[in-house]
């Protein structure tokens, strides 16, 4: 089942969508991942060494493919600031012992999906939440190192999870999401839309291998008539320009469009 989201833009109807001017719901649901409690750790040999938008599932049959380059073929993993978050390759986590500074410090993932650390060797860190990881440290560490380590850690950099915007704005290219990022704020980081844009934008989406795409007005956006949705990684931001709309109707012919922007 794939399922594709829209707020308040357009419902598919025939070969050609008609605009609608109702919003979609929205509420939060991303939480902060919770850090260790703060207790007393006494080392026994010298160290020497994270909103959703609920809304109903959408049925879609299969759907032609849109050009490859439109497309990102990237399942998203959780949202990044979100307790449920899997850590990724190229992530940057802060880990801290508590009462022993000579062991905490900052790694990076690497593309193995594994980072070094002191005492311990190489842990695995791709796949897993930043709890898990704080109890699979903690554990290796009280093996023969620390009495009762309490161990905290933290995504400082999600570097696994990236979107793309291009078309008509000012730095088009592929951003890291460093935390939650909604719709106009990727439009924002890619440098803001440019003139020749007529102030529409697509966002595609692959669920369960199927293309999705969703349109909405610019100016609607910054009005706030309708709500700004939150991007997921893998999400291609497309601005088309005003002199490309016979693309843009291929494209809005080939793949569904839904009035409710939907987080899966």
């Amino acid at each position: 089942m794939a399922a594709i989201f829209l707020a308040g833009c357009v419902a598919s109807s025939g070969d050609s969508p008609s605009p609608s001017t109702s919003a979609g719901s929205y509420v939060n649901s991303g939480e902060q991942a919770p850090s260790s409690a703060a207790r007393t750790a006494t080392v026994t040999s010298p160290a020497t060494a994270r909103p959703a938008v609920a809304a109903s599932t959408v049925p879609v049959a299969a759907q032609p493919e849109a050009p490859a380059s439109e497309v990102a073929a990237v399942t998203a993993v959780g949202t990044p600031g979100s307790s449920g978050y899997r850590v990724g390759p190229l992530d940057m986590l802060n880990i801290t012992v508590f009462k022993v500074p000579e062991l905490s410090q900052t790694v990076q993932i690497s593309e193995s999906g594994k980072f070094s650390f002191p005492l311990i060797g190489e842990v695995q860190g791709a796949g897993l939440t930043v709890s898990e990881i704080e109890r699979d440290v903690a554990s290796k560490l009280g093996g023969n190192y620390v009495r009762n380590p309490q161990v905290t850690v933290l995504v400082k950099e999600y570097n696994s999870h990236r979107i793309t915007v291009d078309g008509a704005v000012a730095k088009p290219g592929v951003f890291p999401m460093q935390g939650p990022v909604s719709l106009l704020q990727a439009i924002a980081m890619a440098g803001g839309a440019q003139e020749v844009s007529d102030g529409t934008i697509l966002v595609f989406r692959r669920v369960d291998g199927k293309s999705s795409v969703a349109k909405f007005n610019l100016s609607d956006l910054r009005s706030q008539k309708v709500s700004d949705p939150d991007l997921r990684a893998g999400d291609i931001v497309t601005v088309p320009s005003s002199d490309v709309k016979v693309g843009l109707q291929y494209i809005l012919r080939s793949l569904p469009l839904f009035n409710t922007f939907m987080m899966l």
